[in-house]
């Protein structure tokens, strides 16, 4: 049993799992419980949670600086290859493809103003909710608006933080008619 589980009733909701593996549904339904709460954010000590917090923290302001002054190499350093982010319009972008619009300045923003953030860790996982105020130009126009988006970082081999994810939501004025 790994040392982290210190709470009986932990160890007992692990065991149960384990005598119950003839039961394969439930049994895969009890471990994820179980291994959500041994690996979840409470899991580690006080000290390295700061600190991961601190190292996230540090990385979205590189990923809002890279953004508003257009630094493709920055933000080429953030991204894994495998990247994947859905706009607020529902399409896809690859890594290549953001870095494409970033270097051909498709769009850009003037204010990016983050606010409301909350980051959750996952063992080598941190997922990132925050509130975007933000002001900027396409080649349709300008825009601005309020924003809700999550950004998932993942922990690679070398030990640095990647952003494997990213999906925007524009959150509605309430006079707004639902279409």
């Amino acid at each position: 049993m790994p040392e982290a589980v210190k709470d009986p009733s932990m160890r007992i909701c692990c065991r149960s799992a384990f005598a119950l593996l003839q039961v394969p549904v439930f049994a895969a339904l009890v471990m994820t419980a179980c291994a959500a709460s041994l690996y979840g954010y409470g899991g580690a000590p006080r000290a390295e949670r700061h600190e991961n917090r601190h190292e996230i923290d540090q990385l979205e302001e590189a990923w809002r600086t890279a953004v508003l002054k257009g630094n493709t190499a920055a933000l080429d350093a953030l991204l894994a290859d495998d990247y994947m982010a859905i706009t607020p319009s529902g399409t896809l972008q690859s890594k290549e493809q953001t870095l494409a619009n970033l270097r051909a300045g498709l769009v850009h923003f003037t204010v990016l103003e983050i606010s409301d953030r909350k980051v959750r860790f996952y063992g080598t996982t941190a997922l990132v909710t925050s509130r975007a105020e933000v002001r900027g130009a396409t080649a349709e126009g300008d825009f601005s608006g309020s924003y809700r988006y999550t950004r998932v970082y993942v922990r690679d081999l070398r030990g640095s933080w990647k952003i494997v994810s990213f999906e925007a939501s524009r959150i509605r004025d309430p006079e707004e008619r639902k279409q």
